[in-house]
């Protein structure tokens, strides 16, 4: 199981935008050592939202779990 406290994400494919089972989590750009800051994203009432650091959008999607992407290497 993962060891932080939210869902973290990355997007090293450079997608437009990554599915993903929860509504509040991390992005994190891409895979170190060429990450941004992790920053903690929360949709709230929407069901996108949009990474203020690589602008990547997320879309929330209640068929998969909270800490699955679609990609599945999406997943940090």
């Amino acid at each position: 199981m993962a060891t932080h406290k939210y869902p973290k994400f990355k997007n090293d494919k450079g997608l437009k935008e990554i599915r993903i089972g929860a509504k509040e989590f991390e992005c994190a750009g891409v895979s170190a050592p060429h990450d941004h800051p992790h920053v903690y994203l929360d949709m709230g009432d929407h069901d996108v939202i949009l990474c203020p650091y690589c602008a990547t959008l997320f879309r929330f999607d209640p068929t998969l779990q909270p800490w699955a992407a679609d990609p599945a290497d999406s997943a940090f």
